[in-house]
């Protein structure tokens, strides 16, 4: 780890431990890891940028319908935040800092944006992780009243409850929830940002010459209070691919000590590799 990266991961750790977790912090915190050169000065302007688009909404805003058309108006019309194709093939398009620049992301990232700034505003949204996609909910999920779901990826369309239907099953003509009924559950800070650094992961995956990127997004949802097991392993193998063969072998030992008690053949062939890395020292 560079010493510049020590204290926003300092950070980033700390507050995805808070009580109450801080959505723009954590998100505008992985754009650091991704451009170096943000630095403070980055950071306060992404962050001031969401404070400005809150004070642009409209005041008295009331219902779930309303506070969706208001985004919409302002976000994807006025401000043309939206999403394409040619999004997920660039690791910006999951960067805070450059989605509120470009105003380009994929849609888990313009559904950050929309969420800080109504929130900001006083609004009730939350972020819908549907198979395949992410939205924004309005509304209170658990409530008799009005549910609203829109999609910031298309400027801010409403989404029908037969698309969000066909959406939920992953296949047209399957049943399944409809904004105005159950199983819209919210999506936590900490699920978001879990989303977001496993499509950093992936967009790095299919590019075996960024393991610089790949290996700095395990670290950070190494960070996160909840993260499976196999992170650590994951994390072992890309120090073996980018060189660092000691340090590799020894991530890979202390995983097969965790996974030993439950998997022992799994353990002895993870130990296998990394004598295998240690052997390459020589």
């Amino acid at each position: 780890m560079h010493p510049e990266s020590t204290e926003p991961r300092r950070r980033f750790a700390e507050e995805a431990r808070a009580r109450r977790p801080d959505l723009a912090a954590l998100c505008l915190l992985v754009g650091a890891e991704g451009e170096p050169s943000l630095g403070e000065a980055g950071l306060d302007a992404a962050e001031e940028e969401l404070d400005r688009l809150a004070g642009l909404l409209p005041h008295g805003l009331s219902g779930p319908r309303a506070w969706a058309a208001a985004l919409a108006e302002l976000l994807g019309a006025r401000c043309g935040f939206h999403g394409g194709p040619a999004d997920y093939g660039r690791l910006e398009s999951s960067l805070l800092p450059e989605v509120l620049r470009h105003r380009r992301g994929l849609p888990i990232l313009l559904c950050v944006v929309w969420i800080e700034v109504a929130r900001r505003a006083g609004g009730r949204v939350y972020g819908v992780a549907l198979p395949g996609h992410f939205v924004v909910g309005f509304g209170d999920p658990e409530g008799p009243g009005e549910r609203v779901l829109a999609d910031p990826f298309a400027a801010g369309r409403l989404l029908t409850g037969q698309e969000a239907d066909a959406l939920v099953a992953g296949a047209p003509g399957a049943g399944g929830p409809s904004p105005d009924g159950p199983g819209f559950t919210p999506a936590g800070p900490l699920d978001i940002v879990q989303r977001v650094l496993n499509n950093i992961r992936a967009w790095a995956a299919a590019r075996p010459e960024r393991t610089d990127v790949a290996l700095w997004a395990v670290e950070l949802a190494l960070l996160l209070p909840a993260h499976p097991a196999r992170l650590r392993y994951d994390r072992a193998q890309l120090l073996v691919q980018r060189g660092e063969f000691l340090r590799g072998a020894a991530e890979m030992e202390e995983y097969a000590r965790v996974v030993a008690a439950v998997e022992p053949s799994t353990a002895e062939a993870i130990r296998r590799r990394a004598r295998a890395a240690r052997a390459r020292l020589n």
